[in-house]
């Protein structure tokens, strides 16, 4: 089990990929953008991107409206 910060929630996860984390969450839908220790990840790196214990991961949903 791999313990880490999901927004500001400690968790523990199997997931081994920041995608299987993020879509076993249901944070997958729509627009969202993800930051890892500080750093902002592009979508095509979530597959191949491993979790590891203490990592801090933040993800942002994108909200339409004017």
């Amino acid at each position: 089990m791999t313990q880490l910060l999901l927004n500001g929630q400690a968790i523990e996860t199997t997931a081994t990929t920041v995608l299987e984390l993020l879509t076993a969450q249901g944070l997958t839908q729509g627009r969202f953008a993800v930051e890892i220790d500080g750093l902002l990840v592009p979508k095509s790196r979530l597959t191949d991107t491993p979790l590891s214990n203490g990592m801090t991961i933040e993800v942002v949903q994108a909200v339409g409206g004017g």
